[in-house]
């Protein structure tokens, strides 16, 4: 990936572009190029044109010369084909508003959601998108149009900001909603009961469902390097708590790592892809994170 194009993914300055389509073309045709001058030229041949063969697949359709570099075989994808069916879950709940910089991980998440519509969309996928906090607030259901993606971006450019987050509820009727087998992208701070979590998990793998988490944090959410007194406040119920940063860090590193290990841990054993994302990080990393997730379920089928 080259600096220019690494430098124009970066948060900080997507958050300067009022369009999402536009925002989501510059993310998404960078990464593509920038796959193409990188190492990974095949793995970017291999998403953007191409699926693993299959047993039954017409021999005339594999692409020897891509066996030659790769040592895989790949059949063309036609023009009319469409190969996933992707939903997009979004929490858009108080916590989400929280930055220590330029950017809030609800506007990372709408920047990610956008940027993964819009990949979709160009590879003629079916993608759907919701909303939600302690209960759905918007859905669109999945399909694979151009004019589709107008829709998805619209709703996430009219978003409102929302209250308290819960997994229950609002996860459940996504995966009861979501009759036919696709793959769920969950986009969110993951900041709830954990159990309401990975019930709600469960129950898209029991459905059948392939499963991809984004937990989304602010840095300091990560790495606590406040300094002095600082007061804290619940982004959810208001309440504030004055607290010595320096003394404090100790007990929340400890206790932020025992969090991230146990949901690394569930997601594993559930079969699920987890990716820690701050809300530093550049897009090319999740987008690249998604289509490994892809690669690892074998969703081109």
């Amino acid at each position: 990936m080259s600096k220019a194009s690494t430098r124009f993914i970066a948060p900080e300055v997507l958050a300067r572009i009022s369009s999402l389509e536009l925002l989501a073309r510059g993310v998404v045709e960078g990464f593509i190029a920038g796959l193409h001058r990188s190492p990974y030229k095949g793995f970017s041949v291999d998403f953007m044109e191409y699926r693993p063969y299959l047993p039954g697949d017409d021999l005339q359709r594999v692409d020897w010369k891509l066996f030659a570099r790769s040592d895989r075989y790949f059949v063309k994808e036609f023009e009319g084909e469409t190969n996933v069916r992707l939903h997009l879950v979004v929490d858009i709940s108080s916590s989400m508003g929280y930055a220590s910089g330029k950017i809030t991980k609800r506007e990372y998440a709408f920047f990610l959601a956008a940027s993964l519509a819009y990949l979709m969309i160009r590879q003629r996928d079916a993608v759907g998108l919701t909303l939600f906090d302690d209960r759905i607030r918007r859905s669109v259901p999945a399909r694979s149009s151009k004019g589709h993606l107008h829709t998805i971006l619209t709703q996430l450019e009219r978003a409102k900001p929302g209250t308290d987050t819960s997994f229950g509820r609002p996860l459940h009727e996504v995966a009861e909603q979501q009759r036919r087998r696709g793959f769920v992208v969950l986009l969110s701070d993951l900041l709830s009961d954990p159990d309401a979590l990975v019930n709600a998990l469960k129950h898209f793998r029991f459905n059948g469902h392939d499963v991809l988490v984004f937990h989304i944090l602010d840095p300091q959410e990560v790495y606590f390097e406040f300094t002095d007194m600082v007061e804290f406040e619940d982004m959810e119920s208001g309440e504030k708590l004055l607290v010595e940063a320096e003394r404090a860090k100790t007990l929340y590193q400890e206790n932020f790592a025992r969090f991230h290990e146990r949901l690394r841990k569930e997601c594993g054993l559930l079969g699920i892809d987890y990716v820690l994302l701050e809300t530093s990080r550049p897009l090319d990393h999740a987008l690249f994170n998604y289509l490994s997730s892809r690669a690892r379920r074998g969703e081109y089928r």
